[in-house]
């Protein structure tokens, strides 16, 4: 599956940007569709319009912790996890600058109302292309470290 293609496609069709990376990849990580948007649904807009994480990136890491996180704490999982999570973000902050929502939409917090979804919004809003490089990133990382 082209998971890229899909999570924008599913970013076109409202859901917010964490949403489009976990239900895009529901295929790889068992759960379904419906599940992982709600799991994904709280980091829209960079956690609730915060305007803080990236929901492309909240989502990423959502699912890179659905197939390698750890499960028991003192057997070395934080160590190796976190290092693969800075590995992911890392990437993706060398394309585009930053992880951080406010300063990649160059926009402060805003009220919890989502943006109307109109053909200016997907004019203007870059987050289309931030969703495709997060399945992009995600695949290649996939690919390169079967689980």
């Amino acid at each position: 599956m082209d998971h890229s293609t899909y999570a924008a496609e599913l970013f076109v069709k409202g859901y917010n940007c964490a949403q489009a990376i976990t239900v895009a990849f529901s295929d790889v990580t068992g759960l379904d569709e419906k599940l992982s948007a709600k799991l994904a649904s709280s980091f829209g807009g960079g956690m609730g319009r915060m305007r803080e994480v990236c929901g492309a990136v909240s989502g990423m890491l959502m699912v890179a912790g659905l197939l390698y996180g750890y499960e028991e704490p003192l057997k070395g999982g934080p160590l190796e996890h976190y290092s693969r999570v800075q590995e992911l973000a890392g990437k993706f902050k060398e394309q585009v600058g930053s992880i951080v929502c406010r300063e990649l939409l160059k926009n402060p917090p805003s009220d919890p109302n989502p943006t109307p979804r109109t053909e200016e919004f997907y004019k203007v809003r870059p987050c289309a292309r931030f969703v495709v490089l997060a399945a992009q990133i995600l695949d290649t990382y996939i690919a390169e470290h079967p689980f």
